[in-house]
């Protein structure tokens, strides 16, 4: 994969390539991998120009070899530790709030982006967004804070609450509480 001729024909496309026409076999794997934080490393070390985890991450799509780098010749796996993007900014905005990953690509919390719950590498159960190509972002802790002041609480069947949100109509749960605990304990 040449970094630079892959740079030089993406400077000013904005948008995502067609990852899903490119069927490359697998080339193998290649030494990157995603933190949980959302950092991208080469070798045991940060990426030296950020445009490069930007270019890859619009690359980048789940398949069932795993998380792949995809070219319309090549396709590279590669390890993530959790999930690819990380939610950094959320605003709302005509009935909708709107999420932000660490590469900015802002998705519209919907049915067809909702929230979902799944565990962590320390097996924590946690909000993450669809973003595309079966890649989804965890919420940064200052935005899952930010939709948890704006949430409210709805009783569930089973003796628990779910705090959650309205979104472009769709209801999105944050977390779920025993329904005779009070706002202030934690949410899980």
């Amino acid at each position: 994969m040449n970094i630079d001729r892959l740079l030089q024909q993406r400077q000013g496309a904005a948008s995502i390539p067609p990852l899903e026409a490119w069927q490359p076999a697998l080339s193998g794997d290649m030494d990157i991998v995603i933190q949980t934080d959302g950092r991208w490393l080469h070798e045991g070390q940060p990426f030296a120009r950020p445009a490069i985890a930007r270019l890859l991450s619009t690359l980048l799509r789940h398949d069932p070899e795993g998380y792949c780098l995809v070219t319309p010749v090549e396709r590279w796996r590669i390890q993530v530790e959790d999930l690819p993007f990380v939610a950094v900014e959320a605003d709302y905005r005509d009935d909708a709030w709107w999420l932000t990953t660490q590469f900015d690509d802002v998705v519209r919390l919907d049915a067809e982006h909702p929230l979902s719950m799944s565990a962590t590498p320390q097996q924590e159960q946690v909000p993450a967004i669809d973003v595309r190509h079966g890649l989804a972002a965890r919420l940064h802790r200052n935005v899952f804070y930010q939709l948890v002041e704006a949430a409210s609480v709805q009783p569930r069947a089973d003796g628990q609450s779910e705090i959650g949100l309205w979104s472009a109509g769709s209801w999105h749960v944050l977390g779920l509480i025993d329904s005779d605990d009070d706002l202030s304990g934690e949410v899980s």
